[in-house]
């Protein structure tokens, strides 16, 4: 059955095209599996709670009839400021508008929150963009530049809240600077969410074509409830799909964890166990609440653009499982910085068990892809990834501002990078195990080799993180990470970035190459199994308890190494150029952007084999081949583009130089 609506109409209606509803909620109430919801043009603003279920086979559809006509918003018109003092304005909203959730006097904060308990989930927006938070009514007065800022020159635009409990209202202030509010669109945050279940178990819905903005979500670690602008809360089979995202005081998309009052903020009420292992509680409960690849998961997030969200631009902690997020546009998420902590990124995942990331572009946030904990059969794909770092004009933030293109954290794989173009100046950050790098173009360094896998704060201390049955739910074991399991094949590694001039907070590895697994002497493969000496069948245990806690081996062959970039000292068939000026470009135009560069006149005729699953075998913990989430092998005889390889393939994203000719 087709369901009309419309906020322009005269009055409401019953939901046909000739008395359509007014509002998208009125819709959400009733429909049923195989329904289709037709929204016409217009703003909406409320909050939209769908109540049923569809089916596999019969979905529940609500889709914009015009692409991006139809807005959902968290947020009202404030209208009616009065002036203040110099360029501060007023404005006083009586609190029984909000309910039950008053965004001004809700705070950001939660277990990995590293900022100040000092900012809430509500927001002031000057024609749709979000104004900076000041702690004090004098901040806001001052109105001064916010250095760690990526657009500081705006951050003189301040807000402040304080409430007046004797009229029972909230109270802001606002620094327009030369703006005249009542001659301006000035919008506030009122609500929690957008589109979002309120209970769990809402299976298969369709969400297409609507602009979803201004939100007042909360914080959204890996143990806790993560709620967003938009998420199907902890059910199955999802679909997003050209819809635009923005300006989250939080999250964009969440994909990501139902509430448990026993383990949600555990860390921050009562401190007496670590969010790590209240990390490891959430896994094992989930268990018990349906986490299940019957149950859970499975969703399409595809061409959406999203952009401007504070924390991330999707987030999810186990219900994102078995899901596919592709030709996405996300770009400028913590642009403003005010918000520090372990969980900002365009796309911050734990538990990404059999996700693909594919054909995304993310851009000019503080980091791309993070996939913590349980990156097992996630594969990362022809995405183009760069200026995921901080700006040269900006101050550093704090020791959480870690800026990459792609961070794998504390997972034991199998995890694949393939055909991707990485041009941050960092592009892999990898205190985890178990990943396969093949055929990407690689201009940052890679960090944290060896590193950052203890316990935070007390690194003595080993974090143990779980593995699954394969292509399951089900946890098959814990351990702590051991470092290497690592491969590398057929990539063009380039030092673009000056490693001397690069602004971090704190002393990085800005060089390039697969030299960094020299250090700690990581094994060969011949070397790690002979430690085992496998052709004798009876070993004292004590006698290998030592290499049982020793790095993994490491596979790195067919890599090209330009401009100072450097090989692993066991590197095999590597093609090492220092002599030639290597140009790269990433050059915008009105049809996209495409790559300008001279590195494939200095390839010549180098070539190393086909990659395929044989070639990347297991994963040593989950003992999981590298392969698709239905067990088929992967051939890697396509290129960033899909176009084939050939018999005898390059190193690089690229099937031959005729590739950088397309826009990406």
């Amino acid at each position: 059955m087709l369901y009309y609506v419309n906020i322009g109409a005269e009055r409401d209606g019953n939901g046909t095209k000739e008395s359509p509803f007014r509002r998208i909620s009125d819709a959400a109430r009733i429909a049923r599996p195989g329904d289709e919801v037709i929204v016409a043009p217009g703003i909406y603003r409320e909050y939209v709670d769908p109540v049923n279920a569809g089916l596999e086979d019969a979905r529940i559809t609500y889709r914009s009839e015009i692409p991006l006509g139809a807005v959902i918003t968290g947020a009202e018109e404030a209208k009616g400021w009065t002036p203040y003092s110099g360029s501060v304005w007023t404005y006083r909203i009586n609190n029984n508008v909000f309910g039950a959730y008053n965004p001004y006097t809700t705070l950001i904060m939660g277990d990995w929150y590293s900022g100040p308990f000092v900012y809430h989930t509500g927001a002031v927006y000057l024609n749709g963009k979000m104004l900076y938070e000041a702690t004090t009514l004098d901040e806001c007065i001052r109105g001064e530049r916010y250095l760690p800022s990526w657009d500081p020159d705006f951050s003189i635009y301040k807000w402040y809240t304080e409430q007046d409990t004797e009229t029972n209202e909230t109270v802001l202030y606002a620094n327009f600077q030369d703006k005249n509010p009542n001659q301006e669109n000035i919008e506030i945050n009122v609500r929690r969410n957008c589109f979002m279940p309120s209970k769990n178990g809402v299976n298969y819905i369709t969400l297409s074509g609507f602009n979803i903005n201004k939100a007042a979500t909360t914080w959204a670690p890996p143990a806790a409830y993560q709620d967003g602008m938009v998420g199907p809360h902890w059910s199955k089979g999802w679909i997003i799909e050209d819809c635009e995202l923005s300006n989250s005081r939080c999250c964009g998309i969440s994909l990501g964890k139902y509430y448990d009052e026993v383990n949600n903020h555990y860390f921050t009420y009562k401190h007496v166990k670590t969010p790590t292992q209240m990390e490891r509680d959430a896994v094992c409960r989930g268990q018990y609440h349906g986490w299940l690849k019957e149950n859970i998961g499975s969703h399409i997030v595809r061409r959406c653009h999203i952009h401007d969200c504070e924390q991330t631009g999707i987030v999810g902690r186990m219900g994102c499982v078995f899901s596919i997020i592709e030709d996405n546009h996300i770009h400028d998420i913590n642009r403003m910085q005010q918000l520090a902590g372990a969980e900002i990124a365009g796309i911050k995942l734990h538990a990404a068990i059999d996700v693909t990331f594919r054909r995304n572009h993310i851009h000019h946030s503080t980091m791309g892809i993070w996939c913590d904990w349980q990156a097992q059969g996630t594969r990362i794909t022809q995405n183009l990834l760069h200026d995921n770092q901080i700006p040269f004009t900006s101050a550093v933030n704090d020791v959480w501002s870690v800026n990459e293109d792609i961070f794998i954290e504390v997972s034991h794989g199998p995890t694949l990078i393939d055909n991707n173009i990485l041009l941050s100046q960092q592009a892999l950050r990898l205190p985890t195990e178990g990943v396969a790098v093949v055929h990407n173009l690689i201009l940052g360094s890679i960090t944290s080799i060896g590193e950052n896998t203890g316990h935070p704060g007390m690194n003595e201390q080993p974090r143990y993180t779980p593995y699954h049955i394969q292509h399951r739910t089900e946890v098959a074991g814990f351990m702590t990470i051991l470092h290497g399991d690592d491969r590398f094949y057929n990539n063009i590694f380039i030092q673009h970035w000056d490693p001397k001039k690069v602004k971090s907070f704190s002393e990085e590895n800005y060089e390039v190459g697969t030299w960094v697994f020299d250090e700690d002497n990581y094994p060969t493969y011949e070397e790690w199994i002979g430690w085992f000496e496998m052709d004798k069948p009876f070993v004292n245990m004590a006698e290998k308890a030592k290499y049982h806690f020793s790095h993994l081996p490491i596979w790195s062959r067919g890599n090209a190494f330009f401009a100072g970039a450097r090989p692993w000292k066991h590197e095999q068939n590597a093609l090492v150029d220092t002599e030639h000026e290597i140009r790269v470009e990433l050059v915008d135009s009105e049809d996209g952007p495409h790559l300008e560069t001279n590195v494939y006149e200095f390839l010549g005729d180098f070539t190393d084999n086909m990659i395929n699953s044989d070639v990347l075998g297991y994963a040593f913990e989950p003992d999981q081949r590298f392969e698709n989430p239905d067990g088929t092998a992967i051939t890697f005889d396509r290129d960033y583009f899909g176009s084939p390889r050939g018999l005898r393939p390059i190193p690089g994203p690229f099937a031959s130089a005729g590739e950088l000719k397309k826009h990406l």
